[in-house]
């Protein structure tokens, strides 16, 4: 759904989120916008033709804020969105920037009532001298409208910048996480939340890691897992203390003395961590790496893929550039058998676990045309340069991947690249289109 004109600043998508079933996907962008699509009913009479994805609501979820006694702007701009698991027809969503969650209620209307007693059309009081019977409204159709309404406004709980959000399988609590504390909320409480984890020392200059991402495991609510810039995950029960200082479980990768340098510890800081669907392994992604941990074995991951190694000789430029501090996120599929995350020069990889095959794509202009097929990109280090090779020197470092989503389900896959938002789907044959 590429857009064609120069993007400005607040149209640059921020995080991109399928619901439970994935007939909705919403984005939010630097400007405090969240939009919604909706997948449209596949048409009978194409023989493969699979629903596409159309605007649904697009509302204004933040406003940029000045906190006064700090003298420091808040940004309006969206960092996380979360779907809630239906309860009833209508849906419901949190959304946060940097300081505030919001919950959003999405609900439909497609009737309107008609024939009141004591209003006349327009809705103003009749007089009622004039009221000679009684008549029964109905409910007439009307075009269908979507109203989103703002139900729950949870503020004042983080001093630092939220940079994760992720609800319970109870379906009652939902955390927050910031570079330091991370904290437990009610869904209908907003006044107050539960400290679980506190990284702060008390001495900020003795400070040497912050929290990048946490989640809660799917099907266990007592579970959690948080990531550091130190390159590890802790696994932590609610189940043994109030707050969760002591983790349950450490997984760390040691680090190999050989590839020690300057950057090691910029590289290895994890970006992103996701559970499984099947809630027994755990994805992260690193600057150069994707690794899969498995919750029994904390002394290393399982798997380990190279995301672009061809950037290792690249560090200096991409620290002098600030793109080393690049935040990517990445996925699985509803299988589990395969894993996305992005990359520069609007390349995505995916790895399949099972065959231990990888492929990058191109998420452009060209690739985006209907039915197009994408074509599998290769990126040469020197020497020999096959056809269509593109050469490491050349990858644009500005166009880069950060936010990606497969739909927990089916091979459909939502790509934001800057200020556009493609969404690629498996058609009958195995190629991604």
């Amino acid at each position: 759904m590429p857009s064609h004109r120069m993007p400005s600043e607040a149209d640059i998508i921020s995080t991109v989120e399928f619901n439970h079933t994935g007939e909705l996907l919403a984005t939010g962008d630097k400007g405090g916008r969240v939009v919604i699509f909706q997948r449209e009913p596949e048409s009978k009479n194409a023989a493969h033709s699979q629903g596409e994805y159309d605007v649904y609501s697009t509302f204004q979820s933040h406003e940029p804020e000045f906190d006064y006694l700090k003298s420091l702007e808040i940004e309006e701009k969206i960092n996380k969105i979360k779907w809630l698991p239906q309860q009833n027809a209508a849906h419901s969503l949190l959304s946060t920037n940097d300081k505030t969650i919001k919950l959003w209620k999405i609900t439909e209307r497609d009737k309107r009532p008609e024939g009141y007693n004591l209003k006349d059309e327009e809705g103003k009081l009749k007089d009622l001298s004039t009221v000679t019977s009684l008549q029964v409204p109905v409910l007439k159709p009307m075009d269908l409208m979507v109203e989103v309404s703002p139900r729950r406004v949870f503020a004042n709980g983080h001093t630092y910048h939220i940079n994760s959000i992720s609800v319970n399988s109870d379906c009652e609590t939902y955390m927050s996480a910031d570079d330091l504390r991370i904290n437990l909320w009610h869904l209908a409480i907003t006044d107050r939340s539960f400290n679980i984890v506190d990284i702060k020392p008390a001495n900020m200059e003795d400070l040497t890691e912050v929290i990048t991402a946490s989640e809660f495991h799917p099907h266990h609510c007592n579970l959690f897992v948080y990531s550091s810039s130190k390159g590890s995950l802790r696994l932590c029960d609610m189940r043994a203390a109030a707050l969760c200082d002591k983790h349950s479980k450490l997984f760390e990768e040691p680090e190999d003395p050989s590839n020690r340098s300057f950057f090691s510890e910029i590289i290895s800081s994890v970006s992103d961590v996701k559970f499984s669907h099947s809630g027994r392994y755990m994805l992260t992604r690193d600057y150069l790496t994707v690794k899969v941990w498995d919750l029994n074995m904390e002394a290393r991951p399982i798997e380990t893929y190279q995301v672009h190694d061809y950037l290792r000789s690249k560090l200096c430029s991409l620290y002098e550039n600030d793109c080393i501090f690049d935040k990517f996120e990445c996925a699985w599929n509803g299988s589990d058998s395969v894993i996305m995350t992005g990359a520069y020069n609007n390349f995505f990889r995916m790895f399949d676990r099972n065959t231990k095959r990888d492929v990058t794509l191109e998420a452009s202009r060209e690739s985006s045309k209907p039915r197009a097929v994408l074509k599998p990109r290769r990126v040469c280090v020197g020497g020999k340069r096959r056809r269509d090779d593109i050469s490491v020197d050349s990858l644009d470092f500005t166009k880069k991947i950060l936010h990606t989503a497969w739909h927990p389900a089916e091979n459909i896959i939502a790509i934001a690249a800057t200020n556009n938002l493609y969404i690629f789907q498996d058609k009958v044959n195995s190629e991604m289109h």
